[in-house]
């Protein structure tokens, strides 16, 4: 069935200003199976106006936290209905198998809202002692308030997820938001903005406008009444966003993607660390800002582990998603496709092993085989930038302290994997790998409680638990005077 794609602006669906246009087209085979809204700079103003009005006396702005928490819950609640409905648009639209946004993303969705909902309960000032003022005692507290009009702007590689990561803390926080989703993945955001009206959430409050980074991601950044913007994306587009918002003081939060390292050492569990460096690997088509695709391996097992790894690889069964049997689908666009396979062709060239997998010609879709690179170095290109598809290398170490130099030797800081049974190697190691966040002998356990983010190329700021909410607050001081 056709789709034919509007904004959602106060409440509504809106052609762009215009009335152009952008292609959806299945990564699968390549067809046109719709189109959506190209946002315009006109269209993202509309949005902006009825979001900023809500904070300016709308009723959004009435509303006491509880009243908050019981629109969150009730969006969770009609999330949770709707899960097979929004896991088939985000699978779709990139080519994933739905089973996997059913299993992780939509239920991790439904626990964000969830947990937001506490959240609201928890944004609290406090009461400052201090010395008085000019010999008056005084009474001095803080009140955290919202930061204002937030421009969420998403990535397709797990579009409900990451939206709803950014507007369960913004909503819990009392913001407004305008969310542009990415180009090739706009169904689920919509979906969700209908849902959050159908929630009782009053028009204006979550606005969507659909299109171009270059067009409605810019507006978003230049515009005087967004006060943050929340993006994931890439470091060149990160980048990009941070020059751009700098001279209007905005407050942004990135979180720009990867090159995590999983290290396997010689006393790890030989099955549960592949199993778990495989599931980092090859989830979404690899396509994951925290996928494990360095894997570290202790020498004395390298060579059997990458073995074993080219074999789970090749077992992988690829095709059409939608299909029984198909585990692994196609990359979620033509760039993308491109670009992993120059990497695939770069680690040949640069001499690391080609053990599975490799440079990928199908007639049609944009399919790429799971592919494992075997005596490589962490020098070699494939070890050093992010890939986003399914490429593991894996690179041979001797002892705890090469381990833990390999791994920080990164641009990126976002995820790390250790795989050991010895619990204070675990602790040591955690401790010194520098990245956000450090699975023990299980790759990016993701939980709602959880904050999320990266050091170094990888952003700044935190998403998810309750310093995802605080994030879109300010702290405003009160200081009363109290004479005798």
């Amino acid at each position: 069935m056709t789709q034919n794609l509007k904004h959602f602006i106060e409440g509504a669906h809106a052609e762009a200003s215009d009335g152009a246009r952008m292609r959806l087209v299945s990564p699968v085979d390549e067809q046109e199976y719709g189109s959506a809204a190209r946002g315009t700079a006109e269209d993202v103003d509309r949005a902006v106006a009825a979001a900023h009005a809500q904070l300016e006396g709308g009723t959004w702005s009435r509303l006491h936290a509880g009243q908050r928490a019981q629109l969150l819950l009730r969006l969770a609640d009609l999330v949770e209905r709707d899960t097979a409905l929004l896991a088939d648009m985000d699978a779709n639209a990139i080519g994933r198998s739905p089973m996997e946004p059913r299993m992780m993303d939509v239920p991790n969705a439904v626990a964000n809202l969830r947990a937001a909902a506490g959240w609201t309960q928890q944004l609290e000032g406090r009461t400052v002692p201090t010395g008085g003022y000019m010999g008056t005692p005084t009474l001095s507290y803080t009140l955290r308030e919202p930061v204002g009009v937030v421009g969420a702007i998403v990535p397709w590689n797990s579009p409900l997820m990451i939206t709803v990561w950014k507007l369960a803390a913004l909503l819990a926080a009392g913001c407004t938001v305008v969310i542009k989703p990415a180009e090739e993945t706009p169904q689920s955001a919509l979906h969700l903005a209908r849902l959050a009206q159908e929630a009782g959430f009053p028009d204006g409050v979550i606005n969507v406008v659909t299109g171009f980074g270059d067009v409605v991601g810019r507006a978003l950044c230049e515009h005087p009444l967004v006060a943050k913007i929340s993006f994931t994306g890439s470091p060149e587009a990160g980048r990009a966003i941070q020059r751009i918002a700098a001279p209007l003081f905005k407050r942004v939060t990135l979180e720009l993607g990867g090159k995590s390292p999983q290290i396997v050492f010689d006393d790890a569990s030989f099955d549960d660390a592949l199993r778990g460096c495989a599931m980092g690997l090859f989830v979404n088509q690899g396509q994951v800002c925290a996928a494990g695709s360095r894997i570290l391996v202790q020498r004395s097992l390298a060579k059997p582990f990458a073995q074993a790894l080219a074999e789970a690889a090749r077992a992988v069964t690829v095709g059409d998603p939608r299909q029984a049997g198909v585990q692994m689908g196609p990359v979620a666009k033509k760039a993308q496709f491109e670009r992993v396979n120059r990497y695939i062709q770069l680690g040949q060239d640069e001499g690391a092993v080609l053990l599975a997998g490799g440079v990928s010609r199908p007639e049609k879709g944009w399919f790429v085989q799971p592919t494992i690179f075997a005596e490589a170095t962490n020098q070699m290109t494939i070890a050093r930038e992010e890939i986003f598809g399914p490429v593991g290398t894996v690179i041979p170490f001797d002892t705890e302290e090469e381990a833990i130099a390999l791994a920080n030797d990164s641009s990126y800081g976002l995820a790390a994997t250790v795989w050991t049974t010895q619990l204070a190697r675990a602790h040591r190691v955690a401790a010194r790998v520098k990245a956000g966040a450090v699975g023990v002998n299980c790759w990016s356990p993701l939980d709602a409680n959880l904050p999320w983010g990266g050091l170094k190329t990888s952003g700044i700021g935190r998403e998810g638990g309750l310093p995802g909410a605080l994030a879109y607050t300010e702290e405003k001081v009160v200081t009363v005077l109290l004479p005798a």
